[in-house]
């Protein structure tokens, strides 16, 4: 009976590696890790969404979680986006800073002191609609902008994702006690979180998300609060969900897509724009290389199942493993493992995190250089 090696990589039964991706241009001498964003599929990326919100007669307001770059973000209003949505009070304020002038904090905020003194100053410079799903948040809120025009509030709704958000028959009992508090209640809005698990969850999800804000609109009636907010729509629904009763849709990870999106049929193999340059720095052990991308350039999604990203140059080469600052790229039997010294792009599964992990990223368009652009609101968590 033979010994395994211990030393010898594992790799584990993987989904096939995407075929068509359009792998970008690796400029000459890149120091890694680095970002290499192609903006000629961002801005088709942009252009696809905007399209089918306008046929939808919906509002495209995306969510700047993703690209968390100004340029990014005006390119999108450039577009025709009715604003922006931001995750985190720091989005807020750097986006609000820079003259985007319409932004929901889609965020279910606990307004302590310091950040409701954030809040008024953003409102200052900005319309401004915050999140929230619970009493003591909204007595927080109206608290702070006492004797002030009444802020705008949306309440979550839960459509399934069991993340935030009360059950959308609750919306009108929570909208109504924050109208008696002196907040301005003007809808509802969800998250569809569910709908990335695989190929059948966006349309799951994406009935999920009606009817969720369906119910919310009613029970929100009800209580005489018209719901001119409806919102909802992540990148693996907002094709299905682009509709009424939903104002508008809040995608944010289109504007570059990832892995994820590409596995749950959100978007093709040429429309991934966001990739990270790596160097092969050892090939000590057989069958598999060493890259100097790990957790700290990728974040931690993926899975031995699903692996952690894939370099698609390289046929069904996948990461089956990251440290710090080690990706463990598996070569399968017969295809020609790169060498130490070699720069290969990686397709990350899950694009957000990777972004907030990079101070800048070097843009080209179709192969052409752009230039060095910053991730203004990298960071910005609180």
């Amino acid at each position: 009976m033979t010994t395994p090696d211990p030393a010898a990589p594992t790799t584990p039964v993987l989904p096939p590696a995407p075929v068509g991706v359009v792998t970008p241009t690796i400029p000459p001498g890149v120091v890694t890790p680095a970002i290499l964003l192609d903006l000629a599929i961002v801005d088709s990326n942009i252009a696809r969404m905007q399209d089918l919100a306008l046929t939808a007669g919906v509002a495209l307001r995306p969510h700047v979680k993703t690209h968390k770059s100004l340029a990014i973000g005006r390119r999108q209003i450039e577009a025709g986006a009715a604003g922006i949505t931001a995750g985190t009070m720091g989005e807020v304020e750097a986006f609000a800073a820079a003259g985007f002038d319409d932004i929901f904090f889609a965020y279910t905020v606990f307004a302590t002191r310091a950040r409701v003194e954030r809040l008024r100053r953003v409102r200052q410079v900005a319309r401004l609609r915050v999140g929230l799903d619970s009493r003591p948040a909204a007595e927080a809120l109206a608290a702070g902008f006492a004797g002030l025009d009444p802020l705008e509030v949306v309440i979550e709704v839960d459509c399934g994702a069991h993340r935030c958000g009360v059950p959308p028959e609750a919306a009108g009992e929570v909208g109504a006690y924050a109208r008696s508090l002196g907040l301005l209640p003007v809808g509802a809005f969800t998250y569809p979180g569910h709908g990335d698990l695989d190929r059948d969850a966006p349309a799951r999800a994406s009935g999920d998300e009606i009817a969720a804000l369906t119910t919310a609109a009613d029970a929100l009636r009800a209580e005489g609060i018209e719901a001119t907010v409806l919102s909802g729509g992540s990148t693996p629904t907002s094709a299905l969900s682009a509709r009424r009763p939903l104002t508008e849709i809040r995608p944010g990870e289109y504007v570059y897509n990832d892995l994820g999106k590409l596995r749950v049929g959100a978007c093709g193999p040429a429309d991934l724009a966001c990739f990270v340059a790596a160097t092969v720095v050892s090939d000590a052990v057989p069958g598999q290389v060493i890259v100097d991308v790990g957790t700290k350039a990728l974040g931690r999604e993926g899975s031995v199942e699903r692996g952690y990203g894939t370099a698609p140059t390289v046929a069904g080469a996948v990461l089956t493993k990251l440290n710090e600052y080690h990706g463990y790229l598996a070569i399968p039997t017969g295809v020609r493992r790169p060498a130490v010294g070699d720069v290969l792009a990686i397709a990350p599964n899950h694009v957000c995190p990777v972004v907030n992990l990079f101070d800048d990223m070097l843009v080209h368009a179709a192969g052409r250089p752009v230039g060095r652009w910053p991730i203004d609101a990298r960071g910005h968590l609180s």
